[in-house]
């Protein structure tokens, strides 16, 4: 069999590099097929699944260590950690359910895994991206308060009860949400059969769309839809934390005075806390955005099928693998901005344990304050009047006498001498 095509993701996949594909509302319909090569002919039939098996790997390891750190580590449990543990529970949850299965459409020509799998593969994958778009919305929203108005801010402690049932609340109401957007494709997902005419081949499919619902114009409807609601709004509305909460930065930097240091190490702190924040962001945009790009292409663009060329077809399977590396990306970050979840990654994946070492300028600065405090004291003892010094008398170990305790007049205090 020369030619396949399959439906995963949301999208048409066209394993055939030049198809010529029309549609008919939410129909396929493959009219013509050029230059057709075989799938073992093809790289993307060994790159995709290898890619594929990498990015189960690292997802599971990485998200289900992040969940350990959350539940072994009582220090490790605040309000921007219980938003990351909510992220790697959504990634866990595409990457168990729909990565293994998805990974075999660039090898067999057809979905094999039946309808049921079929339902919980398209709905994990929306809930997924609901819950990474609309967490990281939230913690954008808690960076905002805690460096723009921490005083006013419900969890200015940072560890408080009232702080972990509001983010709890908020992390709950989260999943509810995207399950509710995930509902359609848990209804309507179905194996669509396909067939073409010319070469008298029948292609099945994991097709997200029914064909009755809203007169044809349902796959438009929920493109277009998951494009405002799951990627432009909630980036607008992070776009406009982050500017405030840099302009802010850039204030207080110049308000804040040099000695309260403590005041810009909790500044610093909360920036780093940010900044790890806003990569996650970039991750997300940076992965899902030829997805989406190809989708409004495809099911947009009216003369789809006279354009499509092999740059839509590579386009189409770059974006089809960056969609699920995402779901491999928030640990792979959170190792190299953050030196805590970096100490647990190392103690619990690569049996790395790390060696506590005393600070060396601490150790000194700790020496001089006692140091300073001794002569402090000692000069304090030397001014009083009257003052005396205590001296041990040396034991007589043959008249078995203890050590006496004599009392000299401050003259005769060689400490005070010194001094």
């Amino acid at each position: 069999m020369n030619t396949s095509l399959s439906e995963s993701s949301a999208h048409l996949v066209v394993t055939t590099p030049f198809p010529n594909v029309s549609k008919n509302g939410s129909d396929i319909v493959v009219s013509e097929t050029i230059d057709s090569i075989p799938l073992g002919d093809r790289p993307e039939t060994y790159f995709v699944p290898i890619l594929f098996f990498v990015i189960f790997v690292v997802g599971t390891l990485g998200n289900g260590t992040l969940v350990w750190i959350f539940m072994k580590h009582r220090t490790m449990r605040n309000v921007p950690n219980t938003y990351i543990l909510s992220l790697a529970i959504a990634d866990l949850l595409v990457i168990i359910s729909s990565v293994p299965f998805t990974a075999v459409i660039y090898i067999v020509d057809h979905w094999p895994w039946g309808e049921m799998m079929c339902r919980i593969s398209e709905t994990a994958k929306d809930i997924s991206v609901a819950v990474s778009i609309f967490t990281l919305t939230a913690l954008s929203g808690d960076r905002f308060f805690a460096i723009v108005d921490p005083l006013k801010k419900f969890h200015t402690s940072g560890g408080g009860r009232k702080a972990t049932r509001i983010t709890l609340c908020i992390a709950v109401s989260i999943w509810g949400l995207a399950v509710l957007c995930a509902t359609p494709a848990a209804i309507g997902s179905h194996i669509k059969d396909i067939y073409d005419e010319d070469l008298n081949i029948n292609f099945s499919v994991c097709y997200p769309f029914p064909e009755h619902w809203l007169d044809g114009n349902y796959p438009r409807t929920v493109v277009l839809g998951k494009f405002l609601v799951l990627y432009v709004i909630p980036l607008a509305i992070i776009a406009i934390f982050y500017m405030n909460m840099a302009n802010h930065l850039i204030i207080s930097t110049r308000n804040v005075p040099g000695e309260a240091q403590g005041t810009q190490r909790q500044i610093k702190a909360r920036k780093k806390v940010a900044i790890t924040v806003l990569i996650f962001v970039v991750a997300f945009a940076i992965c899902f955005l030829p997805f989406h790009m190809y989708l409004l292409f495809f099911y947009f663009y009216p003369n789809f099928n006279e354009v499509y060329n092999a740059f839509w077809n590579y386009f189409r399977i770059v974006a089809f693998c960056l969609f699920y590396l995402h779901s491999c990306s928030n640990p792979v970050a959170l190792y190299w901005v953050s030196g805590a979840f970096r100490k647990h990654f190392n103690r619990y994946l690569l049996c790395i344990k790390t060696k506590r070492t005393r600070c060396n300028t601490c150790q000194t600065h700790h020496q001089t304050s006692m140091s300073m405090s001794t002569k402090r004291n000692q000069s304090m003892s030397c001014n009083k009047s009257p003052n005396y010094s205590m001296k041990k008398r040396p034991r007589n170990i043959e008249n078995n006498q203890e050590t006496s305790i004599i009392l000299l007049p401050s003259g005769q205090d060689q400490a005070c001498t010194k001094m």
